[in-house]
Order: C-alpha cells, then structure tokens, then sequence
C-alpha cells in the first residue's frame, strides 16, 4: 500500500466541528490526504457563536510539535487559531527547520459570530513571525484589512493589499477572499503570486450556514500542496470545494450551521487530478 502524504493543522477546537482542527481534518481526509494536528486552544463554541475560550500554555503546543516531527515529517503545515505571539514563535521554529514544506496560514482573528479569537498583541506580531514564511496566506476581507491597515472597498484596493503580502510582507502567496464583498450574485477569489494574478469566481448561495468556510478553504490548499500540486491548482480545488461545500450544507445546529466538507468528494470524487 502506498504510504499516503500527512498534512499537519496547529489551530483551535470546535467540538461541534463545524471549524478548527475539526473541520481541517475532515478536510483532509476528503482529499485524500492523512490529516494530524496540534492544539493551540480549547474553544467552547457551537453555531450560535463563541461561549468561551482556554488558550492551552505554550509549552503543551511545543510539547505536541516536538512528538509529531519526532515521529514523522508532515509533507504541508497550516496554522490557523493563535492566540499568542508566544505560540507563534514556536511555530516558527518548525516552519524555519523545514523551509522545503509548504505553509499555509489562515490568520483567523474572528469567529464568524464576532468573537475575537486571537489577543491584541498577536495581531501585531503575525506580520513579522509568520506571514513572511508562508506558501499561500488565506486572509479575508476584514483580516486582510487588520494585517495590511488598508480599506478594501473595491478591485483597486484588493490588489493594493495583495502587493503588500507579497512585496512587503513576504508571503510566496496570498488568496485574499471575496466572502464579505458587495457583490450578491458571486464569489471572487483573488490569488497573487510573486509572479502573476488570478482569479476564481463562483457562485453565492442564499444561505446563513457558512460556519468553518476560511478553515476549510485553507485545509484543502494545504492537503493539494501535501500532494505536490501547484499553488494556483491548489486554490483551484480549494475554491470548487468551498463552493460545494456551502452549496450542500447538512443543516447543522441553530444558527450560522457548517459547511458539508464531504460534498466534494461525493460530487467530483477524489480521482479528479
């Protein structure tokens, strides 16, 4: 039997698990890409928002990285929940030991209720620890705002903040997402590389349940790279996964419900590269 590629999440819980590692490992096996993780935070949470949140110390993570890699190389990294500057340092570590392996960073800094899910201070020092040594960044408009301290309201200013990852903050590549735009009728995704631009558009569906989407995307982009795809054929996949995945919402729970991250493999399958 072949020895499938591993894909490694350092991020929070969501024990209903619609988002976090829960949704990252679920993503994983769908692409058929063995998933392992590491928790940065325990996270009491459910559809209808944020109850509570025990950030785990920094040690324990340390303690987790060093048993994965001491066992077995992961072929990709992504990281999302950090709520410290701490846990990012030591996430570093990792990232600049294995500087061949990709790495993807969705820097969550609000759950889709509101709640805050990293510290003040961890904001400021993401654009130094961790975005230079990402492979692909997969910020949304709000995030994508915080990190680069511009207004995105229009094309113009989505490629400002695009060059800003990748010219000054020193990301290999970044997906800046087009969820929370104005337009009503689709989904623009824009991918800038060091190299070119792209886009990738589909459908808007009228639906509340998106709980988990910006966990999902960024897992399927870190399984593909794992395989050794492309980045741009990355974020292809990962983009028709997403849409798929709201498109077929299993209905969960009584307020924003979570993607179906198996609707992918049920509709396209996974012999589809």
């Amino acid at each position: 039997m072949k020895k499938p590629k591993i894909a490694l999440t350092v991020a929070g819980t969501d024990p209903t698990g619609g988002a976090g590692v829960m949704a990252d490992l679920k993503s994983f096996h769908a692409c058929g890409v063995y998933g392992m993780a590491a928790i940065t935070s325990i996270v009491a949470q459910n559809t209808k928002g944020v109850q509570h949140i025990h950030n785990l110390d920094p040690e324990w993570l340390s303690e987790q990285l060093e048993s994965i890699y001491d066992d077995e190389q992961p072929q990709a990294l992504k990281t999302g929940m950090i709520a410290s500057k701490d846990m990012m340092e030591r996430i570093q570590v990792y990232i600049k030991q294995h500087p061949e392996k990709p790495y993807v960073i969705d820097p969550v800094m609000l759950a889709k209720s509101g709640d805050s899910l990293m510290e003040d201070v961890g904001k400021q020092h993401l654009q130094s620890i961790l975005l230079p040594y990402a492979t692909v960044a997969t910020p949304n408009i709000p995030e994508a705002e915080e990190i680069t301290g511009i207004k995105i309201n229009d094309e113009s200013s989505i490629y400002q903040a695009g060059n800003i990852f990748i010219k000054e903050i020193g990301s290999k590549g970044v997906v800046i997402k087009g969820g929370h735009s104005a337009d009503l009728t689709e989904s623009k995704d824009y991918l800038f590389t060091q190299d070119d631009v792209f886009t990738f558009t589909e459908p808007r569906f009228e639906t509340k349940h998106t709980h988990g989407t910006g966990c999902t995307f960024s897992a399927v982009i870190t399984a593909e790279l794992a395989k050794g795809k492309s980045i741009y054929d990355a974020v292809k996949k990962a983009k028709k996964f997403i849409s798929l995945s709201i498109e077929y919402t299993p209905e969960i729970g009584y307020g924003r419900g979570p993607v179906n991250h198996f609707a992918y493999m049920k509709k396209v399958g996974l012999d589809d590269e």
